[in-house]
């Protein structure tokens, strides 16, 4: 019970406190931001980071397509039910590793990618700084 109306409380408080600043400064802090955001810089990297997910993310899709294609030439093969059952579920734990693989290539490349760009370009800001 009490812990219940420390939360309301708090609550209160934060919502009291907060309105104080008011909308005037929740402008302020948005008009900041979208001037930040719009800047040259920001947009170049937005750009490429658009271009390299688009490129990228094309990898996934077609990955999952080839395993559907070989689940189902898996099922349709010669067998008893059961053995077309067995190829179809390992034929999909292969292709769910692959998708995954790709996935994961994806992901790697585009933290790599990430870290070259922003690593080199915090360096010089902080000998700039210095």
């Amino acid at each position: 019970m009490k812990g219940k109306i420390g939360l309301v409380v708090g609550l209160g408080v934060g919502y009291v406190l907060g309105t104080r600043a008011g909308r005037e400064r929740y402008e302020q802090i948005k008009t900041q931001w979208l001037k930040v955001w719009h800047l040259d810089p920001v947009q170049e990297q937005v750009t490429k980071v658009k271009a390299f997910v688009g490129d990228k993310a094309a990898a996934v899709p077609g990955a999952i397509w080839t395993g559907v294609v070989k689940v189902a030439k898996s099922v349709g093969g010669d067998g008893t039910p059961g053995q077309k059952l067995d190829s179809a579920i390992a034929t999909g734990k292969h292709a769910a590793e692959d998708v995954a693989k790709v996935a994961e290539d994806v992901v790697e490349k585009a933290t790599r990618s990430t870290t070259k760009r922003g690593g080199g370009k915090a360096g010089a800001a902080e000998k700039a700084d210095d």
